[in-house]
């Protein structure tokens, strides 16, 4: 209908014609909309490539004294002993534990309660059950650690007697508990996209329930759940508190869980509120380690990447 069709340019709904200075006006109002919207995508990228920049130049001054390879495949971190080694492996051992431990946790337990909420749950349930797992993520992580060293240890001790103060199993059972919410928001929302009509067609073909959640709903809905898995991934990996009050800050190449270990944050937190001077080696060391933490988020980032268009493609 002619009614229903846009007004020519510069010409209001009304029919009137507007004055050369509102229609001036209204372009500059929309050049510095747009300029602050540019502006504020971009700070992101210029933040991201901030950091990028300090880390890749204060590791360069590190490489300088230490060699890729040796800091690749030596088994010993002790940049502050008499004698250093700056082997990155038992740094990354611990992380790659922990955050393993507490995904092992996190992932399937929050697929089963976003499938839950999503496909079982009725809308009075779910505006309780999900501001709940929310307020959860606003607990402390300090919290989260003695929570895990004082109450969560001495329940494992009980299982395994031997189980050192300080251990992987407890802060990495307590790291999936804390990204729980996380994950389950983000993939109850993917869920909850996902049109009707794919559901509706399920039923029609004699699906029950729990078949069309897992077989319909689950698949169409898995870049947005990988995409909730990689944030839940990169929390557990970036967490500092929980590991260093529950875990020690003991730098050990073990990937049993029963063990104390360190992590790359924890070292960098050891060192930042040490005395370590400025431009030393081990000061530069942090930020080796930073990097090399900032580099496994990024490539667990871009194969999710390729995971979502690959599925998305699929689906």
């Amino acid at each position: 209908m002619a009614g229903s069709l846009p007004p020519a340019d510069g010409v209001l709904a009304s029919g009137i014609r507007p004055s050369p200075e509102f229609l001036a006006r209204r372009r500059l109002k929309d050049r510095i909309m747009r300029g602050l919207l540019f502006a504020a995508a971009s700070l992101s990228v210029l933040v991201t490539l901030a950091i990028v920049y300090v880390l890749a130049s204060e590791s360069l001054a590190f490489f300088r004294h230490v060699g890729l390879v040796a800091f690749l495949t030596d088994t010993q971190w002790t940049p502050l002993f008499a004698e250093p080694h700056y082997g990155i492996l038992p740094l990354l051992a611990g992380t790659v534990t922990i955050s393993a431990i507490a995904l092992s946790v996190a992932i399937p337990a929050g697929t089963v309660l976003a499938l839950y909420l999503s496909e079982y749950a009725d809308s009075r349930l779910r505006e309780v059950v999900k501001p709940l797992l929310e307020m959860l993520a606003g607990v402390p992580t300090v919290v989260f650690g003695y929570f895990a060293l004082l109450f969560v240890t001495p329940l494992l001790r009980r299982l395994f007697p031997d189980l050192p103060g300080f251990n992987m199993l407890s802060p990495g059972l307590v790291m999936g508990v804390m990204i729980l919410p996380y994950i389950v928001s983000l993939s109850e929302d993917a869920m909850r996209a996902v049109p009707d009509a794919l559901r509706e067609g399920a039923y029609a073909l004699g699906y029950t329930r729990l078949q069309t959640a897992v077989r319909v709903v689950l698949p169409a809905a898995l870049s947005g759940v990988t995409a909730a898995y990689l944030l839940g991934m990169a929390r557990a990996v970036g967490e500092t508190m929980v590991v260093a009050i529950a875990a020690g800050q003991n730098p050990n190449f073990t990937f049993n869980p029963l063990e104390g270990a360190a992590t790359i944050t924890t070292y960098i937190v050891q060192v930042s509120l040490g005395d370590v001077a400025y431009g030393t080696i081990a000061y530069q060391s942090i930020f080796a380690a930073a990097l090399t933490l900032f580099l496994l988020t990024l490539a667990f980032n871009v194969l999710g990447f390729f995971l979502r268009r690959r599925f998305r493609e699929v689906y």
